[in-house]
């Protein structure tokens, strides 16, 4: 452990890389179905015939064309409003900016994201830092790609799969997380980084067609230890669950 403050710990200790869901670049024009009508002549009766007989049939596949179900919720809270001040407190004590910052996006009502990071000098015995972010995508049903749920579902497993995958992490565990949204996975995992280690909590939820994903680490420096496994899990988990009711809470109003 270092013994040592660095001059500048957040730039000396730079935090370990966030856990970040993939993005969905994807993206496909709804398909038209076009009907031909035949032009009417004096003399083309039967003609007319087959026009609207051509034209009822074209309808009748028009309309057969399955529709999918709407989506549950068309919008997305403010990220950094996700998670209360009482929260922050308790898992980021000391952060830089108690309000969070604000991740850019091109579409704040289908992604948005806010991270928390802070570091606690506990004089003699030592420093705590801690990194708490909170990332949302959410999906509409489209033609040709699927309901916003099945399109949510795909994103969580995907993301999922990229914590369990994190690159040099030790110790990783998965485990579910009941009664939390319509499935939630925790994954938590230790990762060294700038000669410390760290304890990593990141929780995956989906609710419906939204996909959230809360990463909460920490170590300690100047022999301050990092957290415990079950702490940056507890941390992961209640902060996601306020996400959650967040969500739901933006979509009522």
């Amino acid at each position: 452990m270092h013994r040592s403050a660095p001059a500048t710990p957040e730039k000396a200790h730079a935090p370990a890389p966030r856990i970040r869901l993939a993005r969905v670049l994807a993206c496909a024009a709804v398909p038209v179905m076009l009907v031909a009508v035949g032009c009417s002549s004096d003399s083309g009766g039967d003609k007319k015939t087959d026009s609207s007989s051509s034209s009822a049939s074209g309808g009748a596949q028009a309309s057969s064309s399955p529709s999918l179900a709407p989506a549950k919720f068309k919008k997305l809270p403010e990220a950094c409003q996700t998670i209360g001040a009482g929260s922050i407190d308790k898992y980021v004590p000391k952060a830089k900016t108690k309000a969070g910052e604000v991740g850019k996006t091109t579409d704040p009502q289908a992604q948005a994201s806010c991270t928390w990071n802070g570091l606690d000098d506990k004089g003699v015995q030592g420093s705590l830092y801690r990194w708490l972010d909170i990332d949302l995508k959410r999906y509409d049903s489209t033609q040709g790609l699927g309901t916003g749920d099945s399109l949510a579902q795909k994103q969580f497993d995907r993301a999922v799969s990229a914590a369990q995958s994190t690159a040099d992490a030790k110790n990783v565990k998965t485990s579910p997380v009941p009664g939390l949204g319509d499935q939630a996975t925790a994954i938590t995992f230790d990762l060294k980084k700038t000669d410390a280690d760290f304890k990593y909590g990141v929780v995956v939820v989906r609710t419906a067609n939204v996909v959230l994903a809360v990463d909460y680490n920490g170590t300690g420096y100047q022999g301050a230890d990092a957290p415990q496994t079950n702490e940056v899990q507890e941390g992961a988990t209640v902060t996601a669950k306020e996400a959650v009711t967040a969500v739901a809470t933006a979509n009522n109003k």
